[in-house]
């Protein structure tokens, strides 16, 4: 599987990680994260295999995030309600998201992404 990195093209920090990918020689494809978001499928499948708790994937720095109150509903809400609600608009999701065999990263962490290389 090749290397897909979903991301927002106005997001400073998504083209930081495009760029480190590009220098360090990662083959890599982006899919633009609000026009293409996740499904639940896809968001349930990358919960599972990445080991991380689903908050992880909440872009929780975002508007809508802050708009939609989700610091203090999301407690109450449960792991299904919580994939369709991030399924339902890509801007809730953290990004850049990078999916691959080996790896699903939310945001940019240098460290994390080093695996890839």
């Amino acid at each position: 599987m090749k290397t897909t990195v979903l991301c927002y093209a106005k997001c400073t920090t998504c083209q930081k990680a495009l760029k480190w990918l590009e220098e360090n020689g990662v083959d890599y494809e982006v899919r633009p994260i609000k026009e293409e978001h996740p499904s639940a499928e896809e968001i349930r499948q990358w919960h599972k295999k990445s080991g991380l708790p689903l908050k992880r994937f909440f872009n929780t720095s975002g508007m809508l995030y802050r708009e939609l109150n989700l610091k203090d509903r999301l407690p109450d809400m449960s792991e299904e309600e919580q994939i369709e609600l991030l399924a339902s608009d890509g801007m809730l999701v953290k990004r850049p998201l990078l999916i691959s065999d080996e790896l699903i990263c939310p945001g940019f962490r240098e460290k994390e992404w080093e695996a890839l290389k």
